[in-house]
């Protein structure tokens, strides 16, 4: 039946000219029909290259967006309208303008999960695997970071000469792992090594053998000599690295570490996004678009 409706979106996807992107959170029926998977933004930077004139997003809210950004001339379209990120509504427009009112002298950063509206009152994007190289070239030392103050965190230990200032977001996803789980995990599996994302928290990330993005840690993970790997971040990583590398073991650092609207997609939606009979198409304003297209052109600018 999976492989039925695989063909279907398949022979669709050819027939109405449609590009789908794929995160990497998503299920791995999801993946195999996709035409590109990985990282949000580099899935953005992908759907900007092709010919296609439709995009379908297998993702949350904000990557559609972003998608939308790059390519303002396609049609894009997000797969389950219900899906959207918890960290990236956390901060909204008319909070990040009183803020910057009070601290006039800081260049706010955006992490790329971000609403598309909160981009235009930010100075520059980031991504987590550019963010360290973005912040590090900033010629402004105060810096006001939002929303993912693990991710910040984790910049300012490594930027100390910066004046690094955190609100209180966070994923709620990575932000469940505790240090508590980390010595669980590894007793379970002593010679496992733990590879988590920086937006877990301080007490998590400083136990970890390797830090970065979801692409960086599944890249890490196959090219590593090592056999066995704790996973700190989306559990669907887990899977895709069991199927992808069956000669090692891995393992998730917490078994409730399962993002509710990643999973939200499913395959047979994805068949109605091709059919035009489900998904929601992604329309932006024209200040909107301006706005965040100057934040993450400067993000491509230094990073």
């Amino acid at each position: 039946m999976i492989k039925d409706i695989q063909q279907k979106i398949l022979n669709l996807k050819k027939e109405k000219d449609i590009c789908i992107l794929a995160h990497c959170y998503q299920s791995p029926e999801i993946l195999e029909i996709a035409d590109f998977v990985g990282d949000s933004f580099a899935l953005s930077v992908e759907a900007s290259k092709v010919e296609n004139k439709t995009v379908i997003m297998c993702g949350v809210r904000f990557m559609a967006e972003t998608v939308k950004i790059l390519s303002p001339d396609k049609k894009v379209i997000l797969s389950n309208p219900d899906a959207g990120c918890p960290m990236a509504e956390m901060i909204d427009k008319d909070m990040l303008v009183q803020v910057k009112e009070q601290y006039p002298d800081y260049l706010v950063v955006a992490y790329v999960n971000t609403t598309s509206e909160l981009k235009t009152e930010c100075d520059v994007c980031v991504t987590s695997s550019s963010a360290l190289k973005i912040c590090s070239a900033l010629e402004n030392d105060k810096i006001l970071f939002i929303p993912d103050r693990n991710l910040g965190s984790w910049i300012q230990k490594q930027l100390p000469d910066k004046e690094i200032m955190l609100l209180h977001g966070c994923c709620p996803t990575h932000a469940m792992m505790k240090a508590k789980d980390v010595e669980k995990a590894k007793t379970a599996h002593p010679d496992a090594l733990l590879l988590v994302h920086p937006e877990c928290s301080p007490e998590v990330v400083e136990l970890a053998d390797y830090v970065g993005s979801t692409t960086g840690i599944m890249n890490y993970a196959k090219n590593s000599d090592a056999k066995e790997f704790i996973i700190g971040t989306e559990n669907s990583i887990v899977t895709h690295l069991q199927l992808e590398c069956d000669d090692k073991c891995f393992y998730p650092l917490s078994k409730d570490c399962i993002c509710h609207n990643m999973q939200a997609t499913t395959l047979v939606d994805v068949l109605n996004c091709c059919k035009g009979t489900f998904g929601e198409e992604i329309v932006l304003d024209e200040d909107v678009y301006i706005g965040a297209k100057r934040c993450i052109d400067k993000m491509i600018e230094l990073g």
